[in-house]
């Protein structure tokens, strides 16, 4: 029984991934995913936010966002309906918060009746993308103080802003800060104890509220060693008896369930023995009356995903 939290596609976020979204559910299904969460990104709201790839054209790329957005949806509805008997589709996005402005654009995106969750993920050190690369990264650091610590210290109370004001049911790459640092196994509880409290808060602060933490292999197919979260990371959430999903983070056909291997095997290790889903009622569809449809949370044992990646 495997599947994904977490995945994108180049229809609706050009640029930064590849391939039409039907093309990837249809690809899922023939990987024997049992279920996909679409995660598709938020549109951005200022020119600022935007990528290189965007700027060609700043106001025209910022334009095209929002009415993107409203036609991922829609696709994402007729997909869920062609295939319901296929595959369980839920719908959500990623929401970004390069600022706190943005709690109140994810907490109204998230509103819309089809959407079923969100991911809530921390892409920017004060409003500069930490994942982008290096020269950007630098950037991030260089406004946190001029120190990777002191970078990481802004990452996690930043992303504890986050989390407080929107309480997202899944939480995206948790300490993504690391993707580019200069030590990215660090171990930060002996090396950097002040962030390791921070970390440690923003932990405390999910398990409360019964967010999970996402297992993402995509930090493996970057030339981490280790999924996201870190092992120091992971032991501590699964100390406070947090749960966690399963997401490749992909970006296209070509990454669908990437290093599943590996993150299964990494998860075994800490001890976890099942990871955590979403199903609709009703699948496909919503309830009368535009009202959105009931989740039920559903435990999956980890032999059943590795069963059927072992296929693979």
């Amino acid at each position: 029984m495997a599947f994904t939290m977490h995945s994108h596609s180049g229809q609706f976020c050009p640029g930064h991934a590849k391939d039409q979204l039907e093309d990837i559910i249809k690809h899922a299904i023939h990987l024997g995913y049992t279920t996909i969460g679409l995660t598709e990104h938020m549109p951005r709201t200022a020119l600022e936010d935007l990528y290189p790839e965007e700027l060609d054209d700043p106001e025209g790329s910022l334009a095209e966002l929002f009415p993107r957005h409203e036609a991922y949806l829609l696709e994402a509805q007729r997909l869920q309906t062609k295939y319901a008997s296929q595959i369980h589709i839920v719908i959500g996005f990623e929401g970004e918060w390069p600022r706190p402005a943005y709690a109140s654009i994810v907490a109204q995106l998230a509103t819309h009746p089809s959407v079923d969750y969100f991911v809530g993920s921390l892409h920017h050190i004060d409003g500069i993308p930490i994942d982008y690369d290096a020269s950007y990264y630098a950037q991030a650091v260089a406004s946190a103080g001029g120190t990777e610590e002191l970078a990481a210290e802004r990452y996690y109370d930043q992303q504890h802003a986050m989390l407080t004001a929107l309480r997202p049911r899944v939480v995206g790459h948790f300490d993504l800060v690391r993707l580019l640092s200069s030590d990215p196994g660090r171990d930060i509880p002996t090396s950097w104890p002040g962030v390791w409290e921070k970390v440690r808060r923003n932990l405390k602060v999910v398990a409360e509220y019964g967010g999970w933490l996402e297992c993402n292999s995509s930090a493996l197919r970057k030339g981490l060693a280790e999924p996201y979260p870190a092992r120091p990371i992971a032991a501590e959430w699964l100390r406070l008896g947090g749960r966690f999903t399963l997401s490749d983070d992909s970006h296209g056909i070509a990454q669908v369930g990437t290093n599943y291997g590996r993150a299964l095997e990494y998860l075994a290790s800490l001890g976890v023995t099942n990871v955590w889903t979403l199903r609709r009622d009703p699948h496909p569809g919503l309830p009368p009356g535009g009202k959105k449809a009931k989740l039920v949370e559903v435990e999956v044992p980890l032999e059943s995903v590795r069963a059927m990646v072992n296929k693979w």
